[in-house]
């Protein structure tokens, strides 16, 4: 089927695109919503020449002026041969239909559009300059987002339930304080941080790679569910685009640019939570990464940050609050210790080696549980690990 590029006047003057702008965004401007719409439409995430050319014109007349219909390109706001390659990357996505479809699909999905100058816009996305989103997608309660301490939480979809276990407990003490936790709504590390602020009742963000009106990855279709009943679900690109490659990696630079700080629990050496890592130092980001054993390949991506990237070795939600500045409270006194800590340790050996499987009977717990505390306790150092097993500590 052949397809037309519309025109800017084609874009922002048809009246069902209005109509629906106006829907979604009720006592806003129709024209600036119409036209921050029109650009997630025409643009992949991140791209800079149409920031820049958005920042020096505003978003209609930089659309008239991408679409080559009027105006001049201005003195020094990008070099005119890189306009003209985005220009040529812009105009086959220039169709009103696809404007239309956009803003039909979110007004379908209950959705709604945030620009940045809105109450309820993550100011950190600011930080990013030009790559910064010309619009966000969302699904959910914007208000989470107000005056809220905000903390990224990222790690390998791949995950052990040793990184499960610390990606929980850290994300829900935090959330249990009333910071909001932030992650890309994947397997593995971002799930765990997702569930636990969920499950103190606290709030979480997921930022997606592909459009919030469909679930990626499918598997945790019910967790943006419950995400969106106590926080929020954003993307910087239309419902129905697609998650490809490209958009995770763009996606993760707002990951790392809303949160206060970024914390990778687990990450393989070349794991994709380095670049979301990479993104925040970049953005003057504090980064914080948990160690693990010097034998998994899972935590390999974490000391490669301590050793290379000046990363910040936290262990608990007090260590990470401390990248912020926010003083460490001394805990209370207590006697009260978790059973199952203490029926691990009653079943371990000062001097002969147990396996998990022989804790595990001599304890009563699962082998996975076993295993998820002898890594929590390796750490606190009550327990070591030799050849044969492991021993209590003396």
């Amino acid at each position: 089927m052949k397809t037309t590029t519309s025109t800017q006047n084609e874009l922002l003057a048809d009246h069902e695109v209005l109509r629906a702008a106006e829907r979604l965004r009720p006592h806003a401007d129709v024209t600036e919503t119409a036209a921050r719409t029109a650009w997630s439409v025409l643009v992949e995430p991140g791209d800079g020449i149409a920031g820049a050319l958005i920042a020096a014109l505003g978003p209609a007349e930089a659309l008239s002026v991408a679409l080559g219909e009027t105006g001049l390109l201005p003195p020094g706001a990008v070099p005119p041969r890189e306009f003209a390659e985005a220009q040529a990357r812009w105009r086959p996505r220039a169709d009103v239909r696809a404007l239309r479809e956009a803003l039909h699909s979110c007004q379908d999905v209950g959705g709604h559009l945030l620009l940045p100058a809105d109450e309820y816009w993550p100011h950190g996305l600011d930080d990013l300059g030009v790559h910064a989103p010309v619009a966000l997608w969302a699904r959910g309660d914007a208000a989470v987002l107000r005056e809220r301490t905000t903390v990224s939480i990222v790690g390998a979809r791949a995950a052990t339930s040793y990184g499960e276990s610390i990606a929980g407990e850290i994300a829900g003490d935090l959330a249990a304080g009333g910071t909001t936790v932030i992650s890309g709504g994947a397997y593995g590390i971002d799930g765990a941080a997702h569930r636990a602020a969920l499950g103190v009742g606290g709030t979480t963000v997921a930022f997606l790679a592909g459009g919030v009106d469909r679930a990626y990855p499918i598997g945790h279709q019910q967790l943006f569910d419950r995400i969106r009943t106590r926080g929020l679900v954003l993307s910087e690109v239309p419902c129905g685009a697609a998650p490809t490659k490209w958009r995770f990696l763009a996606r993760n630079r707002m990951i790392a640019a809303a949160g206060m700080a970024t914390v990778v629990v687990e990450a393989g050496w070349r794991s994709g939570s380095l670049n979301t890592a990479g993104h925040a130092a970049n953005l003057g980001r504090p980064l914080g990464a948990v160690p693990g054993p010097v034998t998994s390949a899972a935590s390999a991506g974490c000391h490669r940050l301590l050793r290379e990237y000046d990363a910040v070795c936290v262990t608990n939600a007090a260590e990470v609050r401390e990248l912020w500045g926010e003083a460490a409270i001394a805990p209370v006194p207590t006697t009260t210790e978790h059973p199952d800590r203490v029926r691990l340790r009653d079943a371990l050996s000062a001097r002969v080696p147990r396996e998990s499987l022989d804790i595990a009977r001599r304890s009563g717990l699962s082998v996975e549980r076993v295993r998820s505390l002898l890594g929590l306790l390796a750490l606190e150092g009550e327990v070591t690990q030799r050849e044969g097993g492991w021993l209590r500590a003396g």
